[in-house]
């Protein structure tokens, strides 16, 4: 009995003690959870820099106003930066921010402060940034320029710098300029934070500076607007520009950046934007540049009317640009090959488009605009703006059957054949025996009908920038032309100087008639039947350029066909 009830009080006292120790350890396991609950609250799983990217659904680019980065058009957003950045962001499947500032030095401090995620604004990656930054891959390649006005001394090494000299505060400029401060003491510039690099050179034509630093690609296209600009010497070696990440964070979002550059470099869409913005740009004639802006102010203002008339869906300043190419605005201009008047039409091509006098402005104009928008429409829909314009160009001088042949040479050698930035590459190889002989129109100028575009697209930019400045914005007044002009090359050559009698303006170039030419059709042909082909010359069976009498006694005043020195420039090197 006695041990019975000692049994029953040790069960009684083990449940007691059990129910005591699992109502602590379930106190305690609470207290303790809640502890890890809150813990976890105070600090936050980060996320990589990417993901939050694509977890909001928006990438902030932070950039500059400018030239060459981003500004608004008359179609909106455009610029090299901007076309890139919108390129990435359709990459990543989200929408594209844009931060606009107008200073570099405003960008970094928003960086750091996650305000955006990218910077791309042309920035050239010096030691400096590279230990404060991030940077992508280097896809454009550009040097510094010291810049004066032509006609005063040309400065060829620092210690010429005498005058008023002015940098852009934070920029790469005033960066490599203190870095040169050691070893020359006696340097000395401003710098501003309330003017740009062009309006800077503006300043220096303005007489307002003698000296300034600008980019070498900046310089390329400010320069087809002020001739007057020249280079005296290199401050820099070329350097590679990237775009800027922050350090704080991860590399996620730099890895897709080097993963989109390097897609954009294989499939020929970074050299494509590269030629769209400077590939026009990258030769310069001084003489040629400033005849051209003359010529607009006193020439085309008698023929501009006309062009707004027949220009229909046409640009009318790209038509007067294609004029200016073609014949200078010299209704009388004539071509050893036949082709005459103000758009430089063929017999054959004027009778087609019913032209009864090529020397007649007005038949001249309506009829080059509705052979131009013909080419057009033979050029396949699936080739895009702006290379289908190109393509039409080109077509326009060297005739639909050779580019054609251009464009076969391309796809056999593993180019786009719809891009003109690697048709343009095999056009100059229709001059070679290797390549003609085995295409459907042998021989042509292949060469010219390039430099034929590029100074289209170059004459047409100057013409949008004329006609859309106010009038105080208009360039200056042009100097007669001087005995010794030295001229600075917009990248590598600093010593070149231009041929004051050189043109790059190719105007008799040979044209096959766009209505009896092979149109281009949406598969590239490689057949060659005996019809139309070429013989052992390189000559066009049956081609003629029969000129009437009444045209063969009209006197000529077309400018001669003379090359000019071509320089260089630099481009998508860094990849």
């Amino acid at each position: 009995m006695n041990s019975l009830l000692l049994v029953t009080i040790s069960i009684v006292r083990f449940f007691k003690g059990c129910r005591i120790f699992f109502r602590c350890s379930f106190r305690y396991g609470f207290v303790l959870a809640v502890c890890l609950i809150l813990s976890a609250c105070d600090e936050p799983k980060k996320q990589d820099s990417l993901q939050q990217v694509l977890d909001t659904g928006i990438l902030r680019v932070g950039t500059i106003y400018g030239l060459t980065t981003y500004y608004n058009g008359p179609n909106g957003p455009e610029g090299f930066e901007y076309e890139l950045a919108a390129g990435f962001a359709d990459y990543l499947g989200v929408k594209l921010e844009i931060f606009p500032y107008y200073t570099v030095n405003e960008l970094f401090p928003q960086l750091n402060n996650a305000h955006f995620d990218v910077i791309a604004a042309g920035i050239n990656v010096s030691p400096e940034r590279y230990s404060q930054f991030r940077f992508g891959p280097a896809y454009q390649n550009v040097s510094q320029k010291l810049v004066f006005k032509q006609g005063d001394v040309r400065p060829r090494e620092l210690e010429d710098l005498t005058g008023n000299f002015m940098v852009v505060a934070g920029s790469g400029h005033s960066e490599t300029l203190r870095n040169y401060k050691a070893q020359h003491p006696d340097l000395s510039w401003q710098e501003t934070n309330d003017k740009d690099s062009e309006e800077l050179l503006e300043a220096v034509l303005a007489d307002e500076l003698d000296y300034t630093v600008v980019d070498s690609n900046i310089l390329a296209l400010m320069r087809r607007r002020y001739p007057e600009l020249s280079i005296g010497f290199s401050l820099s070696q070329s350097q590679g520009i990237a775009w800027a990440t922050s350090k704080k964070g991860d590399d996620a979002l730099r890895a897709a950046l080097i993963e989109y550059f390097g897609k954009i470099h294989q499939n020929g869409t970074l050299a494509a934007l590269e030629d769209k913005h400077f590939g026009h740009v990258r030769q310069f004639n001084y003489v040629d540049t400033r005849d051209f802006i003359r010529s607009a102010t006193e020439k085309l203002p008698q023929y501009q009317p006309l062009f707004e008339q027949y220009a229909n869906e046409l640009d009318w300043r790209l038509l007067a640009a294609l004029s200016y190419q073609e014949s200078h605005w010299n209704p009388r201009a004539k071509s050893v090959t036949g082709v005459r008047g103000l758009m430089m039409l063929t017999l054959n091509t004027a009778k087609d488009l019913g032209v009864t006098s090529r020397l007649d402005p007005e038949q001249s104009i309506r009829g080059g605009s509705r052979y131009l928008a013909t080419l057009l429409t033979r050029i396949p829909d699936r080739i895009p703006h702006p290379d289908r314009l190109w393509f039409s160009l080109a077509a326009y001088n060297v005739g639909l059957g050779h580019l054609e042949d251009a464009r076969v040479l391309t796809e056999r050698q593993g180019g786009n054949p719809d891009m003109w930035v690697d048709v343009k590459k095999r056009l100059p190889q229709l001059r070679q025996k290797r390549y003609y002989k085995t295409t459907r129109y042998g021989y042509a100028r292949g060469n010219e009908a390039v430099i034929y575009v590029d100074n289209i697209r170059r004459y047409y930019d100057t013409l949008v920038w004329l006609k859309e400045q106010q009038p105080e914005l208009m360039p200056i007044e042009l100097q007669e032309e001087q005995n010794d002009v030295q001229v600075g090359d917009v990248s590598n050559n600093d010593e070149t100087d231009n041929n004051s009698n050189q043109r790059t303006s190719t105007p008799d170039a040979a044209k096959i008639d766009g209505t009896k030419s092979e149109p281009i059709e949406g598969k590239v042909a490689e057949t060659a039947p005996d019809e139309g082909k070429a013989d052992k010359n390189g000559a066009i069976k049956g081609k003629a350029a029969d000129t009437p009498e009444a045209e063969k006694q009209m006197n000529s005043n077309a400018p001669p066909n003379e090359s000019a020195d071509l320089q260089q420039g630099e481009s998508n090197q860094g990849l």
